[in-house]
C-alpha cells in the first residue's frame, strides 16, 4: 500500500495486521480520487472507519487541510499513528479511538463540519444510509460535501439519502464505490 499522488505520493503505508480490517487497494483509492478530485483546495475530511488511515492520508496529500480519523480497534489506531508519521505532518490529522456513532456526537458538540466523508465500514455491519442521515441531523456536513462509500457488491442505496444525492457508482472486483453529494438546502 502506498500514497498514490500529491505531496506524499509514493510513500509506503502499513496495513492493519490481522483479518479484521480490509485495506482499500491502491487501484480503488486512485479510482476514488479520480472521481471526486483529484486534488483539493483545503477543507476537512472525516473517516468514520479509518482502518489504516490510507484514504484520509491520500486526501491530505491531495490538498485537504485537515482530517479526522475514527476507529475503535487498537491495532488500527497503532497502524494509523505509524502511517501519519510517514507524512511528517501530524498536525493535519486528528485520530480518535472510539465508536463512530459516539464520536460524531462529540464532533457535533464541538461545532466541526466536513467537506469530505469516507465510509468504509466492515462489510458485515453496513448501515451507511442511517449514518449519513445522522451526520446530516447533527449538522456535520457542509453544503457540497462529498461522501465516499466503499462497500461490497450487495450494498444498495436509494438515489437520495436525506440531502445527499447518489451521483456515481463504480465497481472494482468485489468492491463498489458509491459517491454522494450533499445538495443545497432549498
Amino acid at each position: 500500500m502506498r500514497v498514490v499522488a500529491g505531496e506524499y505520493g509514493g510513500r509506503r503505508l502499513r496495513a492493519v495486521p490481522g483479518m479484521k480490517t480490509r485495506p482499500t487497494t491502491d487501484k480503488v483509492k486512485e479510482a476514488i480520487f479520480n472521481i471526486i478530485g483529484p486534488y483539493f483546495n483545503g477543507g476537512r475530511s472525516l473517516d468514520l472507519f479509518a482502518g489504516s488511515g490510507g484514504l484520509s492520508i491520500e486526501g491530505v496529500s491531495r490538498g485537504i487541510s485537515a482530517a479526522v480519523l475514527i476507529d475503535r480497534q487498537a491495532a488500527a489506531i497503532k497502524t494509523i499513528e505509524q502511517n501519519i508519521d510517514v507524512t511528517k505532518e501530524p498536525d493535519k490529522f486528528s485520530l480518535i479511538k472510539g465508536d463512530a456513532d459516539k464520536v460524531i456526537q462529540r464532533l457535533s458538540e464541538q461545532g466541526l463540519t466536513f467537506d469530505l466523508v469516507y465510509f468504509d465500514p466492515p462489510y458485515k455491519a453496513q448501515k451507511i444510509a442511517s449514518e449519513i442521515r445522522q451526520l446530516q441531523a447533527l449538522n456535520l456536513l457542509n453544503q457540497d460535501c462529498i461522501i465516499v462509500c466503499e462497500t461490497n457488491l450487495e450494498a444498495t442505496f436509494e438515489n437520495w439519502v436525506g440531502a445527499a444525492h447518489l451521483v456515481e457508482q463504480k465497481e472494482y472486483g468485489i468492491t463498489r464505490i458509491s459517491i454522494f453529494h450533499v445538495e443545497k438546502e432549498s
